[in-house]
C-alpha cells in the first residue's frame, strides 16, 4: 500500500473513530471489545518499515514513546468518557469536552513526536501512528467495558420476600 492511501486509511479510521464515540452510544458487555484494535494492529504490523533499518535504536525508542502516548490516551479517553445506565438497565456512553482535550494533547504529543523523529532523521511512515491508535482502542475499549460491568446489578434476578422458603406441598382446606 502506498503511503498516501495509508496516511488517508490512517485518517479515515481516527475521524470514524472520533465521530462516533462523541455520540450517545449504547455499550454492550460482550466479548468483542478487542476486535478493533486488533484489525488495526493487524493493518499496521503487515505493512514493511514500522522500524527503519537504518536508525533502529532510534525507531524502536520512537515507537515505544507512540505506544506509551497511545496507552495513556486510551486511559485518558476511558476514564473522561461518561458512562451511565438507563431504567431498563441499558448501559450508555458518550464522550465529554475533557476526552477532546484528552484528545487534543494525545495529537500535540504525536506531531512533536513525529517532528523529533524528523529531526534525528529517522524514516516513520504510518504504521507507528497505526499501532498507537490500536493501543488507544484497545485500552479505552477495555476500561470502558470495566467501567460498565460496575454499573449493572450483582444479582441479574431479582429477588423478593420469600424466595428460597420451601412451599408446602398441600393446601388446608377451610
Amino acid at each position: 500500500m502506498s503511503g498516501l492511501v495509508h496516511a488517508l486509511l490512517t485518517c479515515a479510521v481516527v475521524v470514524l473513530v472520533i465521530a462516533r464515540q462523541f455520540r450517545t452510544r449504547r455499550i454492550t458487555t460482550d466479548r468483542r471489545w478487542w476486535i478493533v484494535p486488533s484489525v488495526v494492529a493487524f493493518l499496521a504490523l503487515r505493512e514493511p518499515g514500522v522500524i527503519d533499518p537504518h536508525h533502529q535504536t532510534g525507531a524502536i525508542l520512537l515507537l515505544g514513546v507512540e505506544l506509551l502516548i497511545g496507552l495513556a490516551m486510551g486511559a485518558g479517553w476511558a476514564w473522561t468518557t461518561r458512562i451511565w445506565t438507563e431504567p431498563d438497565g441499558s448501559v450508555w456512553s458518550k464522550s465529554t469536552k475533557a476526552s477532546l482535550a484528552v484528545w487534543i494533547v494525545g495529537v500535540g504529543l504525536r506531531l512533536g513526536l513525529f517532528g523529533i523523529g524528523a529531526l534525528l532523521g529517522v524514516h516513520q511512515n504510518s504504521s507507528a501512528l497505526l499501532l498507537g491508535l490500536a493501543a488507544t482502542l484497545l485500552v479505552r475499549s477495555g476500561l470502558v467495558v470495566w467501567r460498565t460491568q460496575s454499573l449493572r446489578p450483582a444479582d441479574e434476578v431479582g429477588r423478593a420476600y420469600g424466595d428460597g422458603v420451601s412451599q408446602a406441598s398441600w393446601k388446608e382446606h377451610v
